[in-house]
């Protein structure tokens, strides 16, 4: 058929001419017209298939037996016969990749399977050759071995597409070579392990890349070893962390992102790559991820117009080059904070990033789509003639060979379709690498910045909107002149003279530009010396935006921001406008953080999730995005699922030194606003231990402890772990005098001596507290042991008027010892008509009619006591509204006071006295103003 001035039926018939020349048993199979016209295909698509049946004419007739479908046996590389070793490798790799050809030509395979089949051929080709070799090398030189005698084997890694998994047909392979440990070989002619493993790689790399007669097996490419060309052939484990911890770079994070142990020791390797992971993924957002990619991009740009590349569909505008760069880069951005996204191969990694949000489902799709079309093309090219080309030919026959294999009518329709799908690539990538529409500050503050120290004036910040001009300006000035700000280098400085005009600019049009300016100064001290944080601001505006906002409105969420800038990170995150987390998420969030083997690490980690976790929360609540009852109670389920990560984290450490205590039970209570699931931003936690065992029983560990002490032992770190400072901070302060007998009494309490305690010598406020007690962590037999207690004790009968007496006597004096309220400002929690006198109504009410209404045992937080109380007709409707709408208000305004880090002091507005009033008429209409009980304030 005429393709342009090409005619394939000449090119064809000399094919089949050939393979019927080359054996009897090929004229025999291709007298079948139908397999001839599958054989014609390939002929067409390849001359370099055509070659290897004409030397390999045996091969036709498994393509016929199963369309090759099975891999063809691999060679066996006999230690007695060196020099066959060559030619059995280099005509196994043409078979195999003849196989390939054959699959794809016949459109049995995808693309993605012969990718994975080429990969698979060169690891077996490394695999074999190199089993062959350290044979070799064990009878001339011995086996390396460490200080310990170990043996020891070299590690091979793979990097770009191999190590993804997605080789290319006539690809080279990127190798590094490594090795556990220094040591020395044990033979009579011993060797350095430096010497024995580099001779080891050359050996290596020459037996698969060197031409022979017949061909090559693999070309090899050695220069993504540390130092390139000038490094040594092969380094220790040590000596590669030795250099990337000091002259790692950021082209090699793409490098390396990929790479793979895919011979000799792999499973050292792969132990190895894990401790990598901090290089390739930084623990934050990391968007200097993007300055790398655009020096690697312009080197490139540069090099395609050096060379006339346009038509090479890798390096050239909207190649592959550029998908694997795009996935790459927003893969390092997120890496070291979504483990998911930790991908070797790019498919896999660009539907991880659909997943997560980052790249759109129609951008991803059609990125996939684009790939998988460019990496077809490239595989015919190569396929054509096992050239290593990502030109597109110039050739009019080779260009309509190729059309036509693809199903093309012409060359013409294929350009289209590949045009189309590069400026599809094109857009994408360039939409990544181009600066982000920044809000452009005002010339003025521009001009101001970067006159500081010396020049400028504070009138530009007047006339800017700051009040305090003058604080401004010298606070400014004492930023410029600071020493970190003076030694950043050259590219760090340009991001700073860009954020700051912006930052000033944002802050003079927040509602409080003087503290956001004061703030946002604060944070970008703590993170000058952190690159990625820069970039983050500098490279999205819309990050820095709403920084701004946040610090304008929160003090304490700028204080956390300046602590720990790694929660700048959850300004990007798309989840934090979104639902809050559900209780299920926080667990399998905190169980991940427990992976890490290292205490240490894990607790940081512990630290870093709850961090996240409540940093999203307050934001919520400052935005007023979802109620205040809401707020706290996702508060008190974070410290929940912390409380039981720690306990499991203690209860390791404890057995490891201790064993455990046969049958033994513990369990962890929350009291106060923990219990009750009210807790405020920063409030400790109220908790109080329980223990149930044989009083006999002794752990069975190397170091045994009586299980009075084991539990106590347990308890005591509990609370250490919880208190500990990290880089990341501590996770809560605890308060355990809610415990029986208080200070005084045993940090954990038996479950027979808790009982008798509350059954016997507990204080009437002991049993209100009780009232919003719960199981947090433990085992769920004594949590459902600690319910019955608890409801057994508030259900006893009581004197009512010793109850009321009981009651009054306490608030009164709490309120003479704690109340803070003067003529202007209201006592949120202690003032007469707050939320103490709230918590003391209803749990007066819960001990005095939960005996009769077993239903208000249930409940521990305010609102659901109110509204079981309303269920049994305690509360009139009037009542109960009113009572959930005082407490509502009392909610928001508490969050809003610790959220801006101002005391709990507010102003008399007329919404504060309303529900004041409100709950003060409750508490009279049961009897409870204080002044019935006239001066007593004891017991």
């Amino acid at each position: 058929m005429p393709l342009n001035d090409f005619t394939t039926e000449p090119l064809i018939e000399r094919g089949l001419a050939r393979l019927r020349a080359a054996s009897a048993e090929t004229a025999e199979l291709l007298a079948d017209a139908a397999f001839a016209e599958r054989v014609a295909k390939l002929i067409v698509a390849s001359d370099f298939a055509l070659e290897t049946l004409c030397r390999q004419p045996a091969l036709l007739a498994q393509f016929v037996r199963d369309d090759a479908r099975e891999p063809l046996p691999v060679p066996v590389l006999v230690p007695e016969q060196p020099e066959l070793w060559p030619g059995l490798l280099r005509r196994y790799r043409c078979a195999e990749s003849t196989r390939l050809v054959w699959r794809d030509v016949q459109e049995l395979d995808d693309v993605d399977a012969i990718l994975a089949g080429s990969t698979r051929l060169a690891e077996i080709c490394l695999q074999v050759a190199l089993q062959a070799l350290e044979q070799e090398f064990a009878q001339r030189h011995g086996v390396v071995r460490n200080t310990d005698g170990a043996p020891q084997r070299l590690v091979v890694f793979g990097l770009g597409k191999l190590g993804g998994g997605e080789l290319n047909f006539s690809s080279d392979i990127d190798l590094v070579y490594a090795y556990p440990e220094g040591g020395q070989s044990d033979g009579t002619r011993a060797l350095a392990a430096e010497d024995y493993f580099a001779r080891l790689g050359q050996r290596l790399a020459k037996l698969l890349d060197e031409p022979t007669v017949d061909g090559f097996c693999h070309r090899v490419d050695l220069r993504l070893r540390p130092f390139g060309n000038a490094g040594r052939v092969a380094l220790s484990f040590a000596g590669m962390d030795q250099y990337f911890q000091r002259e790692g770079r950021d082209w090699e994070r793409y490098a390396w992102l990929k790479a793979r142990a895919v011979a000799g020791d792999i499973q050292a390797g792969e132990q190895w790559l894990a401790s990598l992971r901090p290089f390739v993924y930084r623990r934050y957002l990391d968007y200097t991820a993007l300055d790398g990619l655009r020096d690697m991009k312009a080197a490139i740009a540069a090099e395609v117009a050096r060379r006339e590349l346009a038509d090479d569909i890798k390096r050239g505008p909207g190649g592959i080059r550029e998908i694997e760069f795009l996935v790459q880069a927003l893969q390092l951005i997120r890496g070291g904070r979504e483990a998911s996204l930790r991908e070797r191969r790019l498919l896999p990694a660009l539907h991880a990033l659909m997943q997560a949000g980052q790249v759109t489902p129609a951008d991803g799709q059609a990125l996939a789509a684009a790939y998988r079309f460019l990496r077809r093309i490239e595989n015919r090219l190569q396929m054509l003639r096992d050239a290593q080309t990502h030109m597109l030919p110039e050739d009019a026959g080779d260009r309509g060979r190729i059309a036509l294999a693809l199903g093309y009518i012409g060359w013409p329709a294929l350009e289209d379709s590949l045009q189309a799908q590069r400026e599809r690539v094109s857009r994408e990538f360039a939409e990544l690498l181009a600066p982000r529409k920044r809000r452009i500050a005002a010339d003025a503050l521009s001009q101001y910045w970067r006159g500081l120290p010396e020049g400028s004036q504070a009138d530009t910040l007047a006339a800017a909107g700051f009040a305090d001009a003058v604080g401004a300006d010298a606070a400014l000035r004492d930023f410029a002149r600071y020493s970190g700000v003076r030694s950043l280098s050259d590219a760090a400085r340009a991001r700073l003279d860009r954020v700051v005009p912006a930052l000033l600019d944002a802050a003079a049009k927040s509602p409080q530009p003087d503290a956001a300016l004061k703030r946002a100064l604060a944070l970008l001290q703590a993170i000058l010396r952190r690159a990625s944080y820069l970039a983050l601001l500098d490279e999205q505006p819309s990050a820095l935006a709403r920084l701004v906002d946040v610090l304008a409105r929160s003090a304490l969420l700028a204080e956390r921001l300046a602590l720990y800038p790694l929660l700048l990170d959850e300004l990007l995150d798309s989840r934090v406008a979104g639902p809050m987390p559900e209780r299920t998420l926080m667990r399998k969030q905190c169980t991940a953080a427990l992976q890490d083997e290292d205490p240490e690490a894990a607790l940081r980690l512990l630290n870093e999730c709850r961090l996240a976790l409540s940093f999203r929360i307050a934001l919520a609540a400052l935005d007023q995005r979802q109620p205040p009852c809401d707020s706290t109670r996702q508060l008190a389920w974070l410290a929940d699922e912390v409380v039981s990560a720690v306990l499991r984290m203690a209860e390791a450490e404890i057995a490891a030194a201790h064993g455990r205590v046969p049958g033994g039970r513990f369990a962890v209570l929350g009291y106060g606003s923990l219990g009750g699931e009210e807790l405020g931003f920063g409030s400790d936690l109220d908790l109080v231990f329980l223990y149930d065992a044989d009083p006999q029983a002794i752990s069975d560990g190397a170091r045994p402890l009586e299980a009075g002490r084991w539990y106590a032992r347990l308890a005591q770190k509990v609370v250490a772990l919880l208190g500990a400072q990290t880089a990341a901070g501590r996770l809560y302060d605890v308060d355990v005098r809610l415990r029986p007998d208080g200070a005084k009494g045993l940090l954990v309490s038996s479950l027979a001596s808790y009982t008798e305690y509350q059954r016997e010598r507990a204080w009437t406020w002991e049993h209100q507290a009780l009232v919003r007690a719960r199981g947090v962590a433990g085992d769920a037999a004594l949590l459902a042991a600690f319910d019955g207690i608890r409801e057994r004790t508030l259900s006893q009968p009581r004197d009512p008027e010793k109850l009321r007496e009981d009651v009054i006597r306490m608030r009164a004096r709490m309120r003479s010892e704690l109340d803070r309220s003067d003529a202007a400002r209201f006592d949120l929690k202690q003032g007469e008509g707050g939320l103490v006198d709230l918590e003391f109504l209803l749990q007066y009410l819960v001990l005095r009619e939960s005996a009769a209404v077993p239903a208000l045992l249930a409940p521990r937080n305010t609102a659901a006591l109110v509204r079981a109380l309303h269920a049994a007709r305690m509360l009139t409707d009037e009542t109960d509204q009113a009572l959930l709408a005082a407490h509502s208000v009392f909610l928001a305004e508490g969050l809003a006071c610790t959220l801006d880090r101002r005391p709990r002091l507010i102003s008399r507005t007329a919404d504060v006295m309303a529900a004041c009033a409100q709950i003060q008429l409750t508490r009279e209409r049961f009897g409870l103003e204080s002044g019935m009980v006239g001066d007593q304030t004891s017991g």
